[in-house]
C-alpha cells in the first residue's frame, strides 16, 4: 500500500465580474483569485487491485462520502482517464467551511487529482491534470496552480499574476451556506430585470450585489465591517484591515495569509 498526504488551500476572490451567460448554462466571469493559508488535508492510500474501488471518509458530518462528493468524482475521472485500477481510500480532514465561496470542494478535488498522480508516478502531465480539473468544476484549476491568478470563462481558464503577501481575515454566518447555482440564478434575475442595477458599481463582487438583499446576516456583516468583501458565491466575507469578532452566529478565522502555492504534498 502507498499513501500520501495533500494540503489543499482555500481561495478568495479579490474581485468577480459576471460577463454573460453561456449556452451551456454557466456564466462567463473575470475574477482575480488568491489562495490563502486555510487548508483541508487529504490522506490518500492506494492498494493494488484488478478492480476499481473508491472509499471516502472524513472529519465533517456535513458532506456526503459517496459518489456525490467531488473528491469521488475526481478519483473516478483520474482512474478512467489513465485506465488504472486499484483500491483507493481517501480521508478528508475538513477545515474549510462548505458552501462558503472558498472553493473547499474544488480544492479537495484538485488535491485528489494531484495526489493520485503522484502515487501513480506522475502518469499525467501538469497540462493533463489541468484538463481534468476543467472538466470537474470552475475553481479546480486555480487550486491546482495556486498563488494569484486571473480566471476567465467559467473560472477554468487561468493566467498567473504577480504574487503579493498580505494578511486576511474571514467571517461566515454559521447557518448560512450559498450555492453557486443560487448566487448566479439571483444575479441573472436581477440583471435581466434591472433590479438595483446602479448599485452593482458599489460592489467588488457581482455575486455579493446579487444576494445581499436577501440575507440579513450578510447585511449585518456589511454594517459592522463596511470594507469587508464577499468571496465567490458567499457566504464568507474577508477583510484585509479588520479583525472579526467571533459570536455564536458567525464562524471567524483571523490571521490568515496569502500563499504562493496550490495543492501540495506535506
Amino acid at each position: 500500500m502507498k499513501s500520501i498526504k495533500i494540503q489543499c488551500p482555500a481561495k478568495i476572490n479579490l474581485d468577480l465580474k459576471v460577463i454573460n451567460k453561456r449556452e451551456d448554462g454557466f456564466h462567463n466571469i473575470e475574477s482575480v483569485m488568491q489562495t490563502i493559508s486555510l487548508f483541508d488535508y487529504l490522506t490518500i492510500s492506494v492498494e493494488e487491485s484488478d478492480n476499481v474501488e473508491i472509499v471516502l471518509s472524513g472529519s465533517s458530518l456535513e458532506i456526503p462520502y459517496d459518489e456525490r462528493n467531488l473528491v469521488y468524482k475526481a478519483a473516478r475521472l483520474f482512474l478512467e482517464t489513465t485506465k488504472l485500477s486499484g483500491y483507493i481510500n481517501i480521508y478528508t480532514e475538513k477545515n474549510i467551511p462548505i458552501a462558503a465561496g472558498l472553493a473547499g470542494g474544488s480544492t479537495d478535488a484538485a488535491g485528489t487529482l494531484y495526489g493520485l498522480n503522484k502515487l501513480f508516478d506522475e502518469i499525467l502531465t501538469i497540462e493533463e491534470l489541468h484538463n481534468l480539473c476543467a472538466k470537474l468544476g470552475s475553481d479546480l484549476n486555480v487550486c491546482l496552480q495556486g498563488g494569484c491568478l486571473k480566471a476567465f470563462g467559467r473560472g477554468e481558464n487561468i493566467e498567473k499574476l504577480p504574487y503579493k503577501e498580505f494578511d486576511v481575515n474571514l467571517i461566515k454566518p454559521k447557518t448560512l451556506g450559498i450555492s453557486a447555482k443560487e448566487a448566479y440564478t439571483k444575479f441573472a434575475y436581477k440583471f435581466a430585470n434591472n433590479v438595483n442595477i446602479n448599485n452593482r458599481e458599489n460592489f467588488v463582487n457581482d455575486l455579493e450585489w446579487a444576494i445581499i438583499d436577501d440575507y440579513e446576516v450578510l447585511q449585518a456583516i456589511k454594517r459592522a465591517y463596511p470594507t469587508a468583501i464577499m468571496t465567490g458565491s458567499g457566504s464568507t466575507y474577508y477583510s484585509f484591515v479588520d479583525e472579526f469578532n467571533a459570536t455564536d452566529e458567525y464562524w471567524v478565522c483571523n490571521g490568515l495569509k496569502s500563499i504562493s502555492t496550490g495543492v501540495e504534498i506535506i
